[in-house]
């Protein structure tokens, strides 16, 4: 298992997403995807005695990372709870917000969580070890045509009612509680040279619906829309396809559907402008050094 702070999780596009938040040395910044520190300690050294960061994290591993610093605060909470814990600290407007989405390296690494198909460990799969449902529960409870509906939307497989057949069906006679189980019942149903691409969105898939991931995104964006005060700064790093058209369409509409909407002159009504027009990606170096930034893109925005 992974303990410490500089293994826990590598930063991703860290100069790029800093950079994008343009900092004011005395402004309000928040990290919602605390994890190891490595963005909110860089945060912090762009920062004066009068800046302060508030950084978001459910996992209670995370918090062997806190910084001891006194401009700094630690939010042990889902980031989906960032306007409800502002109006608590008495926060009406920030200057910025970073979001690393998706899992950290310490998840993957960490074999008693069931993130990675690499270990053979209990189905779990939660952020916060402390509640909610299991990937095992969702496996054993939801019906079939449920099982199919997550895999297909959250996971893009296009054999998904395959699939959650023969989980429906094996469960009868047998319980799926690890990732082993799993494994055993699904690995035939993929063409062997696709194996461990389609197996890897399978575990995707679960860990989503495990998580909300797409309903807690959601709602993050729409606190920031809030919270930011104008030419405040969003600079997000998506994963997979299904958060980063959430994260554009909100750039572009202020919403996750992309809906537009026009005033009575017909101008669009967007709280955000792009500041990024071509998406931000790693360099050759960095996913060389980091495998986990090979499908890492960023979008940086600006309050209007």
């Amino acid at each position: 298992m992974i303990k410490t702070a500089e293994t826990y999780h590598v930063p991703v596009l860290l100069k790029e997403s800093v950079d994008g938040l343009d900092i004011k040395p005395d402004g309000v910044y928040i990290d919602v995807t605390f994890g190891g520190g490595g963005h909110s300690k860089e945060i912090l050294t762009r920062l004066s005695k009068k800046g302060h960061l508030y950084s978001f994290d459910q996992d209670a591993d995370a918090e062997k990372n806190i910084v001891n610093d006194g401009r700094f605060t630690f939010v042990r909470s889902n980031f989906r709870y960032i306007k409800n814990w502002m109006r608590y600290y008495g926060v009406e407007h920030i200057d910025g917000l970073l979001a690393d989405l998706g899992v950290s390296s310490h998840h993957f690494d960490d074999e008693s969580r069931g993130f990675s198909f690499r270990y053979d460990a209990p189905l779990d799969m939660r952020m916060n070890k402390r509640a909610g449902q299991t990937a095992a529960d969702i496996l054993n409870d939801y019906d079939e045509e449920q099982i199919a509906d997550i895999l297909y939307i959250y996971g893009e497989l296009k054999n998904a009612r395959k699939i959650a057949s023969t989980i429906v069906k094996s469960r009868q006679s047998k319980r799926i509680d690890t990732t082993g189980d799993l494994l055993n019942l699904v690995t035939s149903l993929f063409a062997k040279e696709r194996e461990k691409k389609e197996i890897a969105k399978l575990f995707q898939a679960l860990r989503i619906e495990v998580n909300h991931e797409m309903d807690a995104l959601k709602e993050m964006l729409n606190g920031a829309k809030d919270l930011l005060c104008e030419g405040g700064r969003l600079s997000v790093i998506t994963y997979h396809s299904l958060e980063d058209r959430i994260v554009k369409n909100f750039i572009k509409a202020g919403n996750a559907e992309g809906k537009v909407t026009q005033d009575f002159f017909g101008r669009i009504e967007a709280p955000f402008k792009a500041v990024n027009n071509k998406i931000i990606v790693p360099d050759e170096s960095e996913q060389e050094s980091n495998p986990r930034s090979r499908s890492a893109k960023l979008r940086i925005a600006e309050k209007l």
